[in-house]
């Protein structure tokens, strides 16, 4: 398979870049982007904010994987850090459907991603990708995002967006952030513990995107998380007993603002996604509870070296 992937070298896509063939590598330095990910990648230069994406990368690849834009983690939020999220997310994407428009020969899919922020703060309520959006700053951001990437469908491509939950794995994502307190018997629920929250193994991610991408009955938003969301105290709760560390601390919501600004409503907020989508294309989950994940990741018990059904990867084309 010949693949095209923009955010290569992220958490995410530097996973995925090994599960492809024939790689192809949008960045903004492709001489940097070859330096990071070795010779086997073929690689493009592209500014996401000022130009369509380069022809000559797009044109006759099996498959679009969109990952980059702003890191959301990382940095207070204000207002200009909030326009380089939107922005670099709804621009760039609406330019890398501008490159698709000019190819003679297009990739049949586009898999694009999101988030579960698209659903907002929802307590309680169990989300499958029939919900609507909420109406906050990152719904707004996914649901530009995925309006972009749906565009593709007037070119006659197919398109698909995994909205991902909590991404954990093995030096980067979320969990890096976290485990230095845990470690040292400081870790602790985060304001009243009670906000779902919904997430999934980096390998799950990188095999759903796959699995999307070979199947044609995989269309539209999809939630991107493992089947059993947990409430921010379970994991705790899970995170501690897997370190063998005391979770006995908590951290007040205030403090969260003071330390994050508006990011940590998106800490607070509550999203308890399933992935309706996912299991009724038969996804055959490798790390289907948190605990397992975690115990993978931090423990290597239970860890498994390859990802199923990558039929995206083994030199299948992908499913129109």
């Amino acid at each position: 398979m010949r693949a095209v992937v923009t955010g290569a070298t992220g958490f995410i896509g530097k996973r995925l870049l090994e599960l492809i063939d024939e790689p192809v590598v949008l960045s903004r330095s492709a001489d940097k982007a070859k330096q990071t990910l070795g010779s086997r990648v073929e690689a493009f230069s592209w500014d996401l904010m000022k130009e369509p994406a380069p022809i000559a990368a797009l044109e006759g690849a099996d498959a679009v994987f969109h990952l980059a834009g702003e890191s959301i983690g990382e940095g207070r939020w204000n207002e200009a850090k909030k326009q380089r999220i939107l922005q670099s997310r709804v621009v760039g994407t609406a330019n890398l459907v501008k490159g698709l428009a000019a190819c003679g020969q297009r990739p049949p899919v586009l898999i694009s991603m999101s988030a579960i922020g698209y659903y907002g703060d929802r307590g309680d309520e169990i989300l499958d990708e029939s919900k609507g959006p909420g109406g906050d700053f990152l719904a707004d951001v996914c649901v530009g995002w995925e309006r972009e990437a749906a565009a593709v469908e007037s070119l006659g491509m197919r398109w698909a967006s995994p909205r991902t939950g909590i991404v954990l794995g093995e030096k980067g994502g979320a969990l890096k952030q976290m485990l230095t307190p845990f470690k040292l018997g400081l870790g602790g629920k985060l304001g009243s513990g009670k906000q779902w929250m919904s997430c999934v193994h980096r390998d799950d991610v990188v095999g759903m995107m796959l699995h999307a991408a070979g199947h044609a009955d995989v269309r539209g938003g999809f939630n991107a998380v493992c089947p059993e969301p947990v409430t921010n105290i379970e994991f705790t709760k899970v995170l501690g007993r897997v370190l063998r560390r005391p979770t006995v601390f908590a951290v007040p919501g205030f403090m969260l603002k003071l330390m994050f600004g508006e990011f940590a409503d998106a800490l607070l907020g509550s999203a308890r996604c399933v992935p309706k989508k996912m299991t009724a294309a038969g996804y055959p989950f490798i790390y289907p509870t948190l605990e397992a994940a975690l115990r993978a990741v931090l423990t290597g018990e239970g860890k498994r070296t390859s990802i199923p059904n990558p039929s995206a990867g083994s030199g299948h084309k992908a499913a129109v």
